[in-house]
């Protein structure tokens, strides 16, 4: 059998090494483990992720009795081959306290545990604002304001922006261009957020598409009904 291009550590009496578990779509950190060769292949057998206990000395697949596995989509390698990144679909929660993240804790600077801490991704921290500002004083939060007003200014807003976005695509400058692609993507995030959806949604709704031609894609879709 092919030796794998990897450089472990010796751990006691066996080889291992690290491997993170990131969300393919969002990018979240889900959780970190270990691995022998044999966790590796049998991992890239599967396409799940399996790695090694160093407790039990044994192999262990994610979620082969809790459900909450992981789909391994790629395997990324570090510049050293001693480290592994598996960009995993996950099912349910991937840490044992039912968190979806190991990492939900943050160090401060007294050093010191602080919990739960803040979302790992730009996106998923600014969903959570959103979601949290649905509850705010209107007078205090322009979301809110528009979550109140409802759908048509809701609506109003995404079309104005959207319409300034093309304009400064077709007339100004690229940092213009990206200052009103910023709003834009805000007020969509509104948008989402007040039909209780939330960007990751979207995110794997992008995932499912890669890989399809734009025009095969609008095809699958089913017609609108009548307005």
């Amino acid at each position: 059998m092919k030796a794998l291009p990897l450089q472990l550590e010796r751990r006691g009496d066996v080889d291992i090494l690290p491997v993170v578990a990131q969300d393919h779509v969002t990018g979240e950190i889900r959780m970190l483990a270990w691995a022998t060769t044999e966790a590796v292949r049998a991992t890239l057998a599967s396409g799940l992720a399996t790695f090694y206990s160093r407790s039990r000395g044994e192999l262990w697949e994610k979620g082969k009795t809790s459900g909450n596995a992981l789909r391994v989509v790629s395997v990324l390698v570090d510049c050293d081959a001693d480290a592994l990144v598996y960009l995993v679909a996950p099912t349910g929660p991937s840490c044992h306290t039912g968190a979806p993240s190991c990492f939900f804790r943050r160090l401060t600077e007294a050093g010191e545990l602080e919990e739960p801490a803040e979302a790992s991704t730009l996106l998923a921290r600014l969903d959570a604002v959103l979601l949290a500002r649905r509850a705010a004083d209107a007078e205090k939060s322009y979301a809110k304001s528009l979550y109140d007003a409802g759908a048509p200014k809701i609506g109003a807003k995404l079309r104005e922006e959207a319409d300034e976005l093309a304009r400064a695509v077709a007339e100004e400058s690229a940092e213009r261009v990206v200052s009103e692609a910023a709003d834009v993507l805000f007020h969509v995030m509104v948008a989402l957020r007040s039909r209780d959806v939330g960007v990751d949604d979207v995110l794997r709704e992008l995932a499912r598409r890669a890989g399809t031609g734009g025009h095969d894609e609008k095809k699958r879709r089913k017609p609108r009904g009548p307005v």
